[in-house]
């Protein structure tokens, strides 16, 4: 005859089933929570200073836009009022003398008249942002500007021959952080700037 055991090995009941201990809880609690205030510590931080990267983009989009304004003007051997302007090979050729580096009598950024070179743009400071219509751009208001204009060299052209200006354009942000962006300005005469 035969014999049918009804009972089932299952080796998962046949050892001793054991948990964690409490030492060990312990122990995995206070790896967790240092880890848990070293991640969160650095959340902290960077939610803290998560403006200042939209403060370094808007300065820089700033000083990119004065900087194209101040580059696209005129740069010539004579004033833009002077009759000679787009046709003087030197300075010589200028009805009413050179176009020097600094603001010219009367002329601003904004009423007429306005500045017709990149000389004019020397010394400039606004501490507001504005547009070319002198309208506040809204968002901008802590923002200050300043323009400085030298003679510079580049390559094989000296400073002293007057045919490159160099442009900085300085940004300060809300927070006192600053940004300079240079660039250069070389004379193309008679007529080529204009």
């Amino acid at each position: 005859m035969y014999s049918l055991s009804t009972h089932c090995h299952n080796p998962i009941t046949s050892r001793r089933l054991r948990g964690i201990s409490l030492i060990e809880l312990v122990i995995f609690i206070a790896v967790v929570s240092a880890a848990l205030a070293g991640v969160l510590a650095v959340f902290i931080q960077s939610t803290g200073t998560s403006a200042d990267p939209m403060l370094r983009r808007q300065s820089l989009s700033i000083a990119e836009s004065l900087l194209e304004e101040v580059s696209l003007m005129p740069f010539t051997f004579c004033d833009g009022d002077d009759t000679n302007v787009t046709t003087a090979t030197s300075t010589a050729g200028c009805a009413s003398g050179a176009d020097t580096i600094g603001l010219e009598s009367g002329e601003n950024r904004f009423a007429t008249p306005q500045f017709d070179n990149v000389n004019d743009y020397a010394s400039y400071s606004t501490s507001s942002i504005a547009d070319i219509t002198n309208t506040a751009v809204a968002g901008l208001s802590g923002y200050s500007a300043s323009v400085a204009v030298t003679a510079a060299a580049l390559n094989t052209m000296t400073a002293a021959s007057g045919d490159v200006l160099r442009i900085s354009v300085t940004v300060t942000d809300p927070r006192g952080g600053t940004l300079t962006l240079d660039g250069y300005r070389t004379r193309y005469a008679p007529n080529a700037s204009l």
